[in-house]
């Protein structure tokens, strides 16, 4: 492993092949596994949805305990640091950089395996410096929390306690860096399991001491929880990780700088961190403009985007659980089978999104009550915060596409390349580097108008129509961009079955609200609305041809058509699958870790792939 600056910020890719590659000499490529996809996915969504669940519990305690106060306001102030470090140490920018860094470096042991091994090269060059710059990073934001509390929410009316609770919280910025650092690599083995638990292990710190202390320490006991989950969900994956790196063959060759040498590019850093920044500025810009509004604002806008977001996560699960797929295929210079996979993304986020967001728009008031209209939480925040989740809802299916399409624009900017790799000079190329960070700088600039614009008129619901304005715009100029970087999208192909996708959720929303809106009981409210757009989606979706809803209707009606004791029958055309390896034959391996992952090219092939 050798650091380097080259003056050429390039794509670490090969060009794209144009015939199938010969195998490696190390040996013919493991036969894949039919049903990876769809188990990895399914391990995920369950943990995911636990994550999840246990985090509505956690809002709904805040909501019942502090209900919206000046208390909560200061909280949520304070939770900005791990709100912000969680998106770029976890999920987004770490993912982003790491998953395309450690796929390339398998691909390297895969090519190699006598060589020194170059995932642990990988993790020797770059975990110090990581911790080393986390550590600082955390020290420099507990020092700084009274000027951060300023700038953040100038019209606090008692900023100490925000001060109080943003020194806590800054403990996060470490152990937030460790677990998405050790989540990118056990994502890029195609280990799963681990790194969906850690939001389960994150609100279960937050629960314990939230439950036990809100009486003694008031909203303190919240951060505090934020910290002692963040340590929590590092400590789960250090474990797999380890026995993931010295499971690895540590190779018999000398190291040098040949072709299988990892070369370091540290600038590459610079657009993916700026890009998460900007992006989640948008927070920023409520915080700020709700500060000088009514007190409870920030707290309506804080539950309605936890409550929105729940639409977005089956959307994200995906494109998590593709994303290996994704860079492996773009570390061997397949643009092809990379498309074909982003395009399948995109429908079926766009479709999973859409479906939640139809009933968000038809149920919000009822799910409200239901969730939270309990203890200092009263009718007046309910039809606030329902108010205000269904403008939000109008910008999750570009929130969903957004984390989508930036996934493989950024594994086209690695932070390693190999060292034989020609470097030309192309300033082009180097500037679409940061063609992200121009497309959400347009977008928060939009938010930004739009909510000064509407804020002094409508309250939260115009910085609600900024967010969803804001993020739109975004989502439009990346679908472009990644067509630009390279990615030969369909774009007529993907923007006609979106346009399918989005007028079958507007008629399930409209059928859905009117069926919401004849129960007064919020439960009996929220069951049969929900029930109605998930009627009316499928069947909209079905009628006019929508793929991402035909399909999975259509296999539905064959399953039951079959019946329980119903046989598959045999399709000559179908390719044989392998069955797969016993896991007592890898003692590493955990549940949702497939020992021969399919490849792109290879799941597009396969029965289950769309």
């Amino acid at each position: 492993m050798t650091t380097d600056r080259p003056a050429a910020l390039a794509s670490a890719l090969p060009a794209p092949r144009g015939a199938p590659v010969e195998a490696p000499a190390a040996g013919p490529a493991p036969a894949p596994r039919g049903g990876f996809l769809v188990k990895a996915f399914g391990i995920t969504a369950v943990l995911s949805a636990a994550g999840s669940g246990l985090g509505l519990l956690r809002d709904l305690l805040l909501a019942r305990y502090f209900g919206a106060s000046q208390g909560t306001d200061a909280f949520l102030v304070a939770w900005t640091v791990p709100e912000t470090a969680a998106p770029l140490l976890i999920e987004d920018a770490m993912s982003f950089l790491m998953v395309p860094a450690f796929a390339l470096a398998l691909v390297l042991r895969e090519e190699d395996p006598d060589a020194p091994d170059p995932v642990r090269h990988l993790v020797r060059a770059t975990l110090p410096w990581l911790l080393l710059a986390l550590s600082g990073l955390a020290l420099a934001v507990a020092v700084g929390a009274p000027q951060l509390v300023e700038l953040l929410a100038p019209g606090l009316p008692d900023p100490g306690l925000a001060v109080v609770c943003t020194r806590i919280t800054a403990v996060t910025v470490l152990p937030f860096g460790v677990a998405g650092y050790l989540a990118a690599a056990l994502r890029a083995h195609h280990g799963f399991t681990a790194p969906a638990g850690i939001y389960v292990a994150y609100n279960l710190g937050i629960l314990v001491l939230l439950f036990a202390f809100h009486g003694l320490l008031g909203v303190r006991s919240a951060a505090l929880g934020v910290a002692l989950g963040s340590l929590l969900m590092a400590g789960l994956l250090v474990g797999p990780f380890l026995r993931r790196l010295w499971a690895g063959h540590a190779g018999t060759g000398r190291s040098g700088r040949g072709r299988n040498t990892l070369v370091l590019m540290p600038l590459a850093l610079l657009p993916v961190a700026a890009f998460t920044l900007t992006r989640q500025s948008q927070v920023f810009v409520e915080r700020y403009l709700g500060s000088v509004l009514p007190p409870g604002t920030i707290s309506h806008l804080n539950y309605a985007a936890k409550v929105s977001q729940l639409a977005m996560t089956a959307g994200i699960l995906i494109c998590t659980v593709t994303f290996p797929l994704v860079a492996r295929a773009l570390a061997a210079g397949d643009l092809t089978a990379a498309r074909d996979r982003v395009e399948k993304d995109l429908g079926q986020a766009a479709a999973v999104v859409l479906l939640g967001t139809a009933f968000l728009m038809a149920c919000a008031p009822s799910v409200v009550s239901m969730l939270f209209q309990r203890g200092a939480f009263g009718p007046h925040d309910t039809a606030a915060t329902a108010a205000v989740i269904r403008v939000y809802s109008f910008g999750l299916p570009a929130q969903a596409l957004t984390g989508v399409m930036i996934r493989p624009y950024f594994s086209l900017c690695p932070v390693v390349r190999r060292a034989g790799d020609p470097r030309a000079e192309d300033g082009g190329r180097r500037l679409l580097d940061w063609y992200p960070l121009a497309a959400m700088l347009l977008g928060l600039g939009v938010t930004v108008t739009v909510g000064l614009l509407a804020t002094p008129r409508f309250g939260a619901l115009g910085l609600a129509a900024g967010n969803a304005a804001g993020i739109t715009t975004t989502a439009a100029l990346l679908l472009r961009g990644l067509v630009l970087r390279g990615i030969p999208l369909r774009l007529r192909r993907v923007l006609g079955g979106h346009a399918r996708l989005v007028v079958t959720a507007a008629g399930a929303t409209a059928l859905g609200a009117a069926v919401a809106g004849l129960a007064a009981d919020p439960l009996f409210s929220t069951l049969a609305g929900g029930l109605a757009v998930a009627l009316g989606f499928a069947a909209l979706g079905t009628g006019i041809g929508a793929r991402e809803v035909r399909g999975p209707v259509l296999a539905a009606a064959r399953a039951m058509g079959r019946g329980p004791l119903g046989r598959i029958p045999s399709d000559p055309r179908r390719p044989s699958v392998q069955p797969a390896a016993s896991s007592a034959a890898d003692p590493t391996r955990s549940a949702g870790e497939a020992p021969n992952p399919p490849t792109v090219a290879d799941e597009g092939k396969l029965p289950h792939g769309q």
